[in-house]
């Protein structure tokens, strides 16, 4: 792609100036304050997490593209200031970003914008410039207000032409203005996308505080009641519900029915006589009644201690939840969105309405801005006229569905008339963060339809052994956040055990089997539909749930345990870069794990800022090394000076680990020198994160058909793009490479050229894909 004479871009952001001479302190270095495009955010609004990716993204997509690249300092306070608050940016001013809070960029409210007045100084600072493309980061005011802006440019224009302050030939030469916004919001409340860069890092943060109170509350068997944030939206409150197994919650969405005192109660003593240890509620800060009367924890506290008697907390978890470094998902959601940000704005004409840049399952989306900002409005609507069945669906599928899942697995009373059917449920493969919740889930789904829940410990070796036994609804209750797998776990095939497990199918009399797991669980899957020609035993419905670290189950973009392992190797590429930008002149060698998938080195190398990537799927010789090795060589020249280099385990046996740290120390005497790390199975650990703890519910409660016997019986669950879906495992076999244990499509190697431009590779990128613009108004219908 060939971009020439593109006008010039900016963005405006938040945070703090450290200094007036024009530089920043970033903790590990001090680098050039920046702007780029014009990426703003407004008045309102405070940093989110996750928006540094976003602009360094914009930036460096926007020099590779040719264009002029700014940034506007403290938002739109800035833009109306302009001087030396709108600055250019260059590639070196966004590196050692991605690790940090907030925005380096600054954020301010901004009264003046708000004013015709200060709209026209704004866009004087910005034709002075030849700005004519605006991103803006921020949430529905902030995008509002840009695209006020737009819409009165020509008439600003007009004024500053009569008021002498710009020619007739600047204005001719500005004479249109392109928007296009990211979300950055913790609150998730923006209707059309369906995460806001941000979410994900202040689920990290309240997940960490509800992990630890937990620990106490089992101690003491107490009651917790927690507020999280969301203004008026409940989306943190019901994802961190989900996350943590809690008892109850409450979001404005959907206000409890009256009773709800007494009903509240009675679910706690339940808890209680089942052999719970503890409660947990969670409370969204923006929660009321029917009447619209607020609910809030010191209420909820007083009416568990009067009523039940219980050791009662109550905690706020405030600004916290804004804070700290941002999550792997963030940082590379706003890496991607900066990247289509940039495409949107280079693709724009006059008569392209301004879009928001969203992200709907897992595919990037450009939608009408003013549409979304419409539907956002809908839903404060229709919960201000008592519509809440409304406003949970205007929220969004993802919305939806989560409270859905909520609903079937914490209010709903187990099935008194049983099925007679039983379900077998196993875990296969190597343990990953998440399983448990998969199995959580399964279960509780299991035993609210009537079915008799079995569980099978060691895999396909527990089945052929007969390590079977029931489980009750109160056994799975605290599993959620537990990482590894408690049933046990291995990654034995029933090939050699066909015999053996066909007997124990028909012993147990198990009518349905679920198989939690990896690429093993996969092969297993198939093993038994094969065994069915002679084993009728096993003609059964076989489900199979994606979960494994390497992300490599065909069926599904996104596998159980994939982001825990992703946010560990991210975290520890911040430390090891901190350390190499401390040293200098210093590149590290870092191995992931993955088999011959390369998603995780991928991902971790957007995530973490790495220099090369290398993946089993994209080849590479000698002549890739030399070219990587010079690349870094030039860096050291620069201001950046430290490295990070990325191998997937498997992505070649003779240029292994070993091999490269040999290879980067000899070329690089005297300009830089190297260290190794091989991360090992610390990937496969620790406590899930939200986004595993939540994907691993809501496949597990998916669980609710059961086939005939038909190719549909053995089947995949998992997401393709936008949604959750069974494919049957006999078509699945045909898009699968089994000598190397991968998908031979994967969506995600689109991503590969993102990665290497934001390392300042010159490579093509490719938009032969491109995205159009959606409406959303269309899709659900005007209210």
């Amino acid at each position: 792609m060939v971009i020439a004479n593109q006008p010039d871009i900016v963005v405006v952001d938040k945070q703090q100036k450290i200094a007036t001479s024009g530089k920043w302190n970033t903790g590990c270095c001090t680098v050039l304050c920046i702007i780029s495009y014009s990426l703003c955010m407004l008045f309102f609004l405070c940093a989110r997490t996750g928006m540094n990716a976003a602009v360094r993204a914009v930036v460096r997509v926007g020099i590779y593209t040719g264009a002029k690249v700014y940034v506007v300092y403290e938002g739109y306070q800035g833009l109306v200031d302009g001087r030396d608050h709108i600055c250019q940016a260059t590639w070196e001013s966004v590196s050692m970003m991605l690790q940090l809070g907030g925005t380096v960029i600054g954020t301010a409210r901004c009264q003046d914008f708000r004013t015709k007045e200060g709209r026209t100084n704004a866009a004087c600072n910005l034709v002075k410039l030849g700005i004519t493309n605006l991103c803006v980061i921020g949430g529905d005011g902030s995008l509002t207000g840009a695209n006020q802006f737009r819409s009165e440019w020509s008439e600003l224009l007009q004024i500053l032409v009569k008021a002498g302050k710009i020619t007739a030939e600047e204005a001719k030469q500005s004479s249109h203005l392109n928007i296009v916004g990211m979300v950055g919001s913790i609150d998730n409340d923006f209707c059309g996308t369906d995460m806001t860069i941000g979410t994900d890092s202040a689920l990290h943060r309240i997940i960490e505080v509800v992990d630890a109170i937990t620990t106490t509350a089992q101690s003491h068997q107490r009651a917790f009641i927690l507020e999280v944030m969301g203004r008026h939206c409940g989306y943190l409150a019901l994802v961190t519900a989900l996350a943590s197994g809690a008892d109850w919650v409450f979001i404005p969405e959907m206000p409890p029915d009256d009773g709800w005192e007494d009903h509240l109660c009675r679910r706690l003593t339940d808890q209680r006589s089942l052999g719970y240890r503890l409660n947990v509620i969670i409370v969204a800060e923006g929660a009321t009644d029917r009447f619209g009367k607020p609910i809030t924890c010191d209420m909820i506290k007083n009416l568990v201690t009067k009523k039940l008697g219980f050791d009662t907390r109550a905690t706020i978890l405030g600004h916290v939840q804004r804070g700290g470094t941002p999550s792997a998902f963030d940082r590379i959601l706003g890496s991607r969105m900066g990247v289509e940000a940039v495409m949107a704005l280079l693709e724009a004409t006059p008569e392209t309405p301004a879009c928001v840049v969203s992200l709907s399952g897992n595919q990037a989306v450009r939608l009408p801005l003013m549409e979304c900002v419409q539907v956002t409005k809908d839903v404060t609507k229709a919960m201000a006229d008592g519509r809440f069945e409304e406003a949970v669906k205007l929220r969004g599928k993802s919305f939806e569905s989560n409270w859905n899942t909520y609903k079937l697995l914490a209010h709903v009373n187990p099935a008194e008339v049983k099925s007679n059917i039983n379900i077998g449920i196993m875990n296969v493969g190597a343990p990953c963060a998440g399983m448990n919740a998969a199995v959580r889930s399964a279960v509780r789904t299991g035993i609210l339809q009537g079915h008799h829940m079995l569980v099978i410990h060691d895999g396909f070796e527990g089945l052929a052994h007969g390590h079977i036994e029931p489980i009750s609804w109160a056994a799975v209750g605290n599993w959620t956040g537990e990482g590894g797998s408690n049933l046990g776990t291995k990654r034995t095939l029933p090939r050699s055990m066909i015999e053996d497990i066909s007997l124990n199918v028909a012993k147990f009399n198990i009518h349905a089997l679920v198989v939690i797991g990896g690429f093993e669980a996969f092969v297993g899957g198939m093993d038994l539909v094969t065994a069915r020609e002679k084993y009728e035993e096993l003609c059964i419905p076989i489900v199979v749930i994606p979960a494994t670290v390497s992300n490599n189950v065909p069926g599904s973009d996104f596998s159980i345990g994939a982001d825990t392992a992703l946010n560990t190797i991210t975290t520890t590429c911040d430390r090891i870069k901190q350390s190499a930008a401390g040293t200098k002149r210093r590149v590290f060698i870092i191995e992931t794990m993955g088999g011959y998938c390369g998603y995780l080195a991928t991902m971790a190398g957007l995530a973490g800022g790495a220099d090369a990537a290398y993946i089993y799927e994209e080849p590479f010789g000698i002549h890739d090394l030399e070219v990587n090795v010079e690349h870094l060589v030039e860096k050291m020249k620069t201001t950046v000076k430290r490295g990070l280099v990325l191998r997937n385990e498997k992505c070649n046996p003779n240029y292994t680990t070993d091999f490269i740290f040999n290879l980067y120390s000899e070329e690089g005497k005297g300009v830089f020198d190297c260290r190794k790390n091989v991360l090992g199975h610390v990937q496969q650990g620790g406590t899930p994160s939200p986004f595993d703890r939540n994907f691993g519910t809501k496949l597990g409660s998916k669980l609710s058909r059961i086939f005939a016997n038909t190719p549909d019986s053995a089947c995949v669950l998992g997401m393709r793009k936008k949604a959750l879906v069974f494919q049957s495992l006999a078509e699945l076999k045909l898009n699968s490479d089994f000598e190397h244990r991968i998908p031979k499509s994967q969506w995600w190697l689109k991503l590969r050229p993102i990665l290497k431009i934001l390392a300042k590779y010159k490579v093509s990128l490719d938009i032969s894909e491109k995205t159009i613009m959606e409406s959303i108004i269309k899709k659900r219908g005007v209210i």
